[in-house]
């Protein structure tokens, strides 16, 4: 049994669950106040620390020991915890005449679905800029990255659900809330341990397996995949940290999950990636990413949502390493640049990957960048567009006899010079989900306005071509691809 194994018995932990029942995301905030929490997401504590002041209650003693990292005396952590049982289990280490937490057990509560409970990772090796690096099992804690997963990952109710590369667990927290089953793996045994601790404590359920990519979870089928593997593209003989980086040339670990998926996929299955991707030089991106699913046949939705160029790339991982600031700094920086340049890098994409087992001869793939403000959680949105794409490949008689109403998000912006008597832009936008805005014309425009639920887009048309005194038929062959590619983009209400 590994020295760092930090199990509890079934009777500890209920007694620790206990002990922690008041430790919540709200009861943190409100002890630290708004500006330590915001401090605390810049990876500084002095704010928390002052609005904590002289308080010595349990509830500043867990936030001392487990967010701010503090060492705290014995008789406080008596009050606030099952010392011994604690003690025991290495969770809490001596420090002379104090203690201190090993690992951090954190708070965790999510306003989208209600998941909560506490999770337990690794402290941050940066805390109040020090110069620490993680050790090479390091088990992150909640990140903007799994928050992003989380908001991106559609909610529909499952039997079976796999988080591929769980981490400390908080996707399976999230997972607990919609699926029946859930299969949780990592290739770090640290991260199983220390996930398995922080969902028992939340009181979830996971068949926690060790293995990489799709090695432990055999030929069973899944109904959901969720993932934000390690996807860091570094040199191959960096110092590697599991809990961002693999063995695998460039980005090669997000093509393997990718072209596997579908063989661990249910009909209507569904893989949702965050990750990043290569920019190589002479090679389109979206074509690059076209061909991991060329042959599937499964429906995707890729959206890029951000580019860095290589130095940025690696400017803020050298920095996660702790690096910064070191005699290492500048060596690994070139070492990377090298890297990157043998392989042709010219920047990296990040951003989200939905797959669904769709099983189409031709199936519906869409590729994109969309950098824009987004409505959080995003799910909702991506569930509609998948939803749309049945629609969206109707005959043309069929959407021409349907009727369409836009959705009620929907408005209207006119763009023009000032003092000008008409406007020149006519803009759509949507408010909610993607928030996407498409520019219309007169005609595409007027169709549209027209689609509030009471007439078939064939009337509409009609009606639209002899107020602009064209044809009807020229018209719809203008409009009905466009608004074909409009359904697609879940512009209108489901019916």
């Amino acid at each position: 049994m590994p020295a760092d194994d930090f199990s509890l018995s079934d009777d500890d932990l209920v007694r620790v669950r206990d002990a922690l029942e008041d430790y919540t995301v709200d009861a943190v905030v409100e002890a630290i106040g708004d500006a330590g929490q915001a401090s605390l997401g810049r990876n500084h504590t002095v704010a928390a620390e002052r609005e904590l002041g002289g308080r010595d209650d349990p509830l500043a003693t867990l936030t001392r020991l487990f967010v701010l990292q503090q060492a705290v005396p014995e008789r406080l952590v008596r009050r606030a915890l099952p010392f011994q049982a604690l003690v025991e289990s290495r969770i809490l280490e001596r420090d002379g005449d104090t203690w201190r937490a090993a690992v951090d057990i954190r708070p965790y509560g999510s306003p989208d679905d209600g998941a909560d409970g506490w999770l337990v990772s690794d402290h941050a090796a940066t805390l109040d800029t020090a110069r620490g690096a993680p050790r090479p099992d390091h088990v992150l804690g909640v990140s903007p990255a799994s928050t992003t997963l989380a908001q991106l990952t559609i909610r529909r109710p499952v039997a079976r659900a796999l988080d591929l590369g769980t981490g400390c667990g908080v996707q399976s927290l999230h997972l607990a809330k919609h699926a029946q089953s859930i299969v949780a793996t990592d290739l770090n045994p640290r991260a199983l341990r220390l996930a398995d601790l922080g969902l028992r404590l939340s009181g979830v359920s996971t068949d926690l397996r060790l293995g990489s990519l799709y090695e432990p979870v055999g030929d069973v089928p899944y109904d959901l995949v969720v993932t934000n593997p390690p996807f860091v593209m570094s040199p191959p003989a960096a110092a590697k940290f599991t809990y961002r980086e693999s063995d695998f040339t460039a980005d090669g670990l997000m093509q393997a999950i990718v072209e596997g998926a579908v063989d661990h996929l249910s009909p209507g299955g569904m893989l949702q990636v965050l990750g990043n991707w290569a920019h190589i030089a002479g090679e389109p991106w979206d074509e690059r990413l076209g061909s991991w699913v060329a042959g599937t046949g499964c429906d995707t939705l890729v959206i890029q949502r951000e580019v860095l160029d290589p130095y940025e790339y690696i400017e803020i991982w050298l920095a996660d390493a702790g690096l910064a600031g070191t005699p290492g700094y500048r060596p690994a920086y070139e070492t990377w640049m090298d890297y990157f340049d043998y392989l042709g890098v010219t920047g990296v994409g990040m951003g989200w990957l939905t797959l669904v087992n769709a099983g189409r001869t031709v199936p519906d793939v869409r590729i994109e960048g969309w950098p824009h403000a987004v409505e959080q959680p995003v799910g909702p949105a991506l569930a509609a567009h998948f939803g749309a794409v049945d629609a969206s490949r109707w005959a043309d008689d069929q959407l021409l006899d349907h009727v369409w109403q836009l959705t009620d998000d929907v408005i209207q912006e006119t763009l023009g010079a000032p003092g000008a008597e008409d406007p020149t832009h006519f803009v759509l936008r949507q408010q909610r989900g993607l928030r996407r805005a498409i520019e219309v014309d007169t005609a595409l425009g007027g169709v549209l306005g027209a689609c509030d639920g009471d007439l078939t887009l064939r009337e509409i048309l009609g009606a639209v071509a002899q107020l602009l005194g064209v044809s009807t038929v020229d018209l719809v062959a203008d409009v009905l691809p466009r608004f074909r590619a409009l359904v697609a983009d879940a512009w209108f209400a489901a019916s």
